[in-house]
């Protein structure tokens, strides 16, 4: 009777959507509470290996308010008001702030400001608003799975990285800027184990292009389709000894 109801648990698990807060409306992320699963024993090597680090004034970078990344947007025929489509490289400064009790890890992106540029010749766009999401592989779904214990612990080599940004105005007397844009990227993430420290590799920087088709040989109804085109690349770097004066 028990294996019977281990086979019933694994068949449900296998049965279970994957969660995917960038794919489609219609697959919310899971919220987590307490009494979902049984509790998932931490390491003590972990534990004791970050205490230390924090002792010892080692600084780690990680996914919250403890660290903050410069991004830096290597842009490439991007549109502007006046019709142009043009190349320029910007910095933003952010922090990757979590919402605790979903699964898998996800939240706001919020940018920070200092009250002074040491780089005057750099860039920096305005950011409007922004998500992040860690995502299992797209090839290799465990779909959940190491909820159930069949894993020891989640893997997730991918952020999910979404962020709108501001309008940017260009210099000249012709009074151009750059519209508003949305970002994408997948980003390999990595977390090392014991000392909690996170590694973002740069990536590919995608923009939706939209196209209305007919949905019906009349044209009375029309559906949108959006194509992601790549228009730069993004690096991240963890600003481990940087003092930030402001939070927008």
């Amino acid at each position: 009777m028990r294996q019977f109801s281990s086979l019933l648990a694994v068949t449900a698990a296998l049965a279970l959507p994957s969660c995917h807060a960038f794919t489609s409306p219609s697959a919310p992320s899971r919220r987590i509470l307490s009494n979902d699963f049984p509790s998932i024993a931490t390491s003590t090597t972990a534990t004791a290996t970050t205490l230390f680090s924090s002792l010892s004034g080692d600084k780690i970078a990680t996914l919250s308010t403890d660290t903050t990344w410069r991004l830096r947007f290597s842009l490439n025929g991007v549109p502007t008001k006046n019709g142009r489509k043009i190349g320029e490289l910007f910095n933003v400064d952010v922090q990757f702030i979590e919402e605790e009790g979903y699964e898998p890890p996800q939240g706001e992106i919020k940018q920070i400001v200092k009250e002074t540029n040491e780089e005057s010749n750099v860039q920096y766009l305005k950011v409007k608003s922004g998500r992040w999401q860690l995502s299992e592989d797209p090839e290799d779904r465990k779909d959940g799975l190491w909820i159930w214990g069949l894993f020891k612990e989640p893997l997730y080599p991918f952020m999910l990285f979404q962020i709108e940004t501001e309008e940017y105005p260009l210099p000249g007397e012709e009074g151009d800027a750059i519209q508003p844009l949305t970002l994408y990227a997948q980003i390999n993430h990595k977390r090392d184990k014991d000392t909690g420290n996170v590694e973002l590799d740069a990536a590919t920087l995608n923009i939706r292009e939209v196209e209305s088709i007919k949905a019906d040989p009349f044209g009375a109804a029309k559906v949108d389709i959006y194509e992601e085109v790549k228009c730069g690349q993004i690096s991240l770097r963890p600003l481990l000894e940087s003092k930030i004066d402001a939070i927008l």
